[in-house]
């Protein structure tokens, strides 16, 4: 079986898992005990990205030995961006008592740590744990929580970079981020605010509060000539993606984005962290745990395998030509 075909097949039966009830320990091999794993999501449960995370996470408990209905129990809850659904969410997998919770992207987290701090948790996609107070340190991160991060903010840098090796006359570029975004959205700005001063560019931040406020600021940037757009990590920006994309199409503005699903979605180019492999590293830690590892003992991990995409329908459509050097980096290309 394909590697995809695996993942959609394991996506499949994540799904399903919620709605099935059965005699765990009936199944379970005798003397076996089953264990109980929470997943918190910000995503609806049927976006595709967000099952093909849970399956990668699946597929790395799996090879790890633990196998749902046998030896595991997985109890996942999604908010579909809805923040008080989360913290409810994160309540309610708290009270079932896991052995520990994997998060995922966008303040899930945070809802777990209000909810308990002694429940063990694994985040797979951290934006800046020092820096929201998640954990104490990178190599040290205390109490119960650890896991993988998604952005070492020299990435936000090469954003800049790759968006004037695809638009060279790209001379203006606004900044799309979550301006209450915290320790992360300051440090991405920094980072890519210093590559600007050294190519050249002028940057103008942009808030991802409301869509009508998002729309008003683009459009009244896309009136000025050579611009472009960079898209930093957020929640803001997930919530968002749709609108971004549209608005970018809309005024001709060759964007950057972090994360490959905004080009699948029609956006031009991404580069950044290869996401669905921090899940099946997460699942790792979540072996170790129920092993008998402690969070506070399992150092937080940066990114290892990184991803590019680029669509070059849309390219065509802003009438760019892909730079060879850019196509021969690229992992996935759309046509």
């Amino acid at each position: 079986m394909k590697r995809r075909e695996f993942i959609k097949a394991l996506a499949g039966s994540a799904a399903a898992a919620p709605l099935i009830s059965w005699p765990l320990a009936a199944r379970a091999q005798q003397g076996e005990r089953v264990r109980r794993v929470g997943v918190l999501m910000r995503s609806p449960a049927d976006a595709p990205e967000a099952q093909a995370r849970l399956a990668a996470f699946l597929q790395g408990l799996q090879e790890a030995g633990w196998a749902v209905g046998r030896n595991l129990r997985i109890d996942s809850r999604w908010s579909a961006g809805d923040y008080a659904r989360l913290r409810r969410d994160a309540a309610e997998l708290v009270a079932l008592g896991p052995d520990v919770v994997l998060a995922g992207v966008g303040g899930t987290t945070l809802a777990l740590q209000e909810t308990s701090r002694t429940v063990p948790i694994v985040f797979a996609q951290g934006v800046d744990p020092v820096g929201s107070s998640q954990v104490e340190s990178l190599a040290r991160p205390g109490g119960n929580t650890t896991g993988f991060t998604q952005l070492d903010y020299s990435l936000a840098g090469k954003w800049l970079e790759l968006l004037k090796e695809i638009a060279p006359n790209v001379t203006r570029v606004a900044v799309l981020r979550d301006s209450g975004g915290g320790a992360a959205g300051i440090g991405q700005w920094a980072v890519i605010a210093a590559a600007a001063s050294s190519l050249g560019v002028e940057l103008k931040p942009i808030g991802l509060r409301e869509a009508g406020e998002i729309e008003r600021a683009v459009a009244a940037f896309a009136r000025g000539p050579n611009g472009g757009l960079i898209v930093v990590v957020s929640a803001a920006s997930l919530t968002h993606r749709d609108l971004i994309i549209t608005l970018a199409a809309r005024h001709q503005l060759p964007a950057v984005y972090f994360n490959r699903f905004f080009v699948t979605g029609g956006g031009l180019i991404s580069y950044g962290a290869n996401v669905i492999d921090q899940y099946r590293r997460a699942a790792g830690y979540v072996d170790r745990i129920l092993k008998g590892a402690k969070p506070a003992d399992l150092p937080v991990q940066n990114p290892t395998k990184y991803e590019m995409a680029i669509n070059l329908k849309t390219a065509k459509a802003l009438g760019l030509d892909v730079p060879p050097t850019v196509l021969v980096r690229a992992d996935e290309v759309i046509e």
